[in-house]
């Protein structure tokens, strides 16, 4: 047994850490919540990870992204976040995808080789497209609703998602699965928190400019290697966040995998 894991074998036996082992756990947007997820699971033992971002790393990433330091900024979330998790577990294996899920290319990701999917995708329209998906494929998911304008983590709790209430993410959620036709079940990670936006506080990244250095591959014009970072400047409300809620949600998702595991392999040993 690899002894990074014995802690966590103690608890769940070595038929659980053998089964984490061999799971492909696929982490849809790793941002402030999937960041942490993706790490949690390289930290439990997952063996295979797959992480699917299109974003690259901004200096105002760097409160509550896990891939997100002075050093990696410009540089894709998902290479810097590799490296991180090659750094903390050298034996997984990390497949990085530097795309937007779609359903125009749901088949890159050869999803119905995965055990598991967590999503912390922020755009509502892919969330559906991935959530209708993961059931087409009989993949399990586990789902992160909106952690922006939250503060405190001791709120977050798990439920159903017809079960969820207080998030205005979650309400639209249930509304759009709703006008598909969709009615199956799934967990998800939420709160009912909402801590007002300060309208006396400037954004620091915007449509006036962007405060990144040059991006550390590619070429163009801008701080960013581009005319202007896209999300920055198409964003109507750059919302507040903090890493205690969107690290603590990330946490939750990754327990949920290896909880799910633990139940299926049914290896607690005796003290």
């Amino acid at each position: 047994m690899n002894p990074l894991f014995q802690r966590l074998a103690l608890m769940v036996g070595s038929e659980a850490i053998d089964t984490l082992e061999r799971s492909r756990v696929i982490v849809f947007g790793v941002g402030g919540v999937g960041s942490w997820s993706a790490e949690a699971l390289a930290r439990s033992g997952v063996g295979h990870i797959a992480i699917v971002d299109s974003d690259t790393v901004c200096v105002t990433n760097i409160n509550r992204q896990a891939q997100a330091m002075p050093s990696t900024i410009g540089k894709p979330k998902v290479e810097a976040l590799r490296d991180r998790l090659l750094a903390i577990n050298p034996n997984c294996s990390v497949t990085v995808f530097e795309q937007v899920f779609s359903k125009e290319n749901v088949e890159l990701f050869n999803m119905e080789s995965a055990d598991y999917v967590i999503d912390a995708i922020d755009s509502l329209t892919y969330k559906l497209d991935l959530i209708e998906t993961c059931f087409q494929k009989r993949v399990k998911i586990f789902s992160s609703m909106g952690m922006a304008q939250k503060l405190d983590p001791v709120q977050l709790k798990t439920a159903d998602i017809w079960d969820t209430h207080g998030c205005p993410l979650a309400r639209l959620v249930r509304h759009g699965l709703r006008k598909r036709g969709f009615d199956g079940h799934f967990t998800v990670v939420f709160s009912g928190e909402r801590i007002p936006i300060h309208s006396d506080t400037p954004v620091a990244c915007g449509k006036a400019r962007c405060l990144c250095p040059a991006r550390k591959r590619g070429a163009g014009s801008g701080a960013c290697g581009q005319d202007m970072p896209e999300w920055c400047a198409s964003k109507k409300v750059i919302n507040g966040s903090s890493v205690t809620v969107t690290a603590s949600a990330g946490m939750i998702l990754a327990g949920l995998v290896v909880q799910d595991v633990y139940a299926k392999a049914g290896s607690r040993e005796e003290p």
